[in-house]
């Protein structure tokens, strides 16, 4: 049926599953005799087992959605997978999607495809809308596909970083809709930005006749992020949302997924993609969602869910406990952020050092941002780099409850956290101490002078 399995495989069913693929590709053949340049001759038997002999990849050299007739099984691993996965995002949330691909590359690299792929469609068009998220790969998609992008500053509603709409209608209307390959919008982002408003970007979308392209990054495991997609979808315009393989289904970097409303758009944009791709992105996420099931992915966004309230309510408490705060980003489902103000009025290279400090002990994923870093990108420079805004109030301190993560996970962090900033506090009363005897000191000797 092509559809993901309500309850997960064993692995030995999967094994057989994927043997019973591979003999059907011409290079496990009994007997096969190949004279040509791709032949799916491999030397190390390691390399060979590590993927299930299905050596060919995927598609053609025209087109990677492509049945490869020396291939069957690994076209039929193909297929699967694709139709797997658009039940999946169906089940995420996304409900109305009508096609989606796996695609052998990263989000970034995703997206310049998609970008390609308008350019066909609207040869006339040299910039794309991007309201301001700071992440390079995102940023560099649009750079690498040849194209200018418009930087939309967020604005500051409360402690939370929103779309701008007036400011994004008032340059589709100053560059004119047909100089616009398209508005590159963001779902999945660090808090304190928030998913831009996406269902009024693609009413904008659909009244100036625009394309929408979203980066879904890590949406999937977000029912409201992908609500955000089926809602724009129905109000508007969404031409694509692209989404990372590794973050939203727990298997190695290197692949995505793009998907889209209209099947006739993603089949464009898979023809757009040259020569053969790799199986391996492919095979790896086929394999999770087998041993998962509906059953089990569901189980893991509860999970994810939960986590995100739990991590929120301790944070908080923490905070407090350190005269900080966390702040208020009700928009975001999947990031947090407390604030490190008075770390930062203290010392100003506190804040930095506190990064140090949790790496060096072992916390990954927590962002540490300072006020007023200013980074160069492919010649574009952005002030409060990091911080999605030219000016945020404050530095601050980011954690995330992302797919995967365990009760485990918080209490370490928390507690590694705490210690850290409890060294900070101890070290400001020492030297506050330090600096209230040297005043004294001197105020005696002016007094004996």
């Amino acid at each position: 049926k092509g559809k993901c399995p309500e309850d997960g495989w064993d692995e030995s069913t999967i094994e057989l599953f994927l043997h019973e693929l591979a003999i059907m590709d011409s290079n496990n053949f009994l007997g096969n005799c190949g004279v040509g340049e791709r032949e799916g001759r491999v030397v190390s038997g390691l390399v060979a087992r590590r993927h299930y002999r299905l050596i060919h990849g995927i598609g053609r050299s025209g087109d990677i959605s492509a049945v490869q007739p020396k291939a069957a099984g690994s076209s039929l691993l193909n297929k699967l997978t694709n139709s797997v996965v658009l039940d999946v995002i169906k089940l995420a949330g996304v409900r109305t999607v009508t096609s989606c691909f796996v695609v052998p590359m990263a989000t970034g690299m995703s997206l310049t495809l998609c970008f390609l792929t308008l350019r066909h469609r609207r040869p006339k068009a040299k910039y794309i809308i991007w309201p301001r998220i700071d992440q390079k790969s995102c940023f560099k998609s649009m750079i690498t596909a040849g194209f200018e992008p418009v930087v939309i500053e967020n604005v500051l509603e409360g402690d939370e970083l929103r779309t701008d709409l007036k400011a994004v209608e008032a340059k589709i209307k100053a560059l004119g809709a047909e100089n616009i390959l398209c508005v590159h919008s963001t779902t999945s982002c660090f808090a304190p930005r928030v998913p831009d408003r996406l269902e009024e970007l693609a009413v904008i979308c659909a009244n100036y006749d625009i394309p929408h392209i979203v980066n879904n990054a890590y949406g999937v495991q977000s029912s409201k992020c992908m609500h955000l997609i089926q809602q724009g979808a129905r109000v508007g315009r969404i031409d694509a949302f692209v989404q990372s393989l590794d973050k939203n289904f727990m298997v190695p970097v290197g692949g995505a997924i793009i998907a889209g409303f209209n099947e006739s758009f993603i089949q464009e944009i898979s023809k757009m993609y040259p020569g053969r791709a790799s199986a391996s992105p492919s095979l790896d996420v086929l394999i999770t969602l087998l041993s998962l099931g509906t059953s089990g992915y569901k189980k893991l966004l509860k999970e994810r869910k939960e986590m995100f309230s739990y991590l929120s309510s301790e944070l908080k408490k923490l905070a407090d406990n350190h005269n900080e705060r966390l702040l208020d980003t009700p928009h975001n489902p999947i990031s947090l952020a407390m604030s490190l103000k008075n770390l930062d009025e203290t010392n100003d290279v506190a804040v930095t050092q506190l990064g140090s400090m949790l790496f060096t002990r072992q916390v990954s994923g927590a962002r540490v941002v300072p006020c007023g870093s200013v980074q160069t990108v492919n010649n574009y420079t952005f002030k409060g780099f990091m911080s999605h805004a030219n000016d945020y109030p404050c530095a601050y301190l980011n954690a995330a409850s992302a797919i995967g993560i365990k009760k485990q996970d918080v209490d370490v962090f928390l507690k590694r956290l705490d210690k850290c900033l409890k060294t900070f506090r101890k070290e400001a009363k020492q030297e506050k101490g330090i600096n209230e005897i040297s005043d004294s000191n001197a105020a005696t000797e002016q007094l004996e002078d």
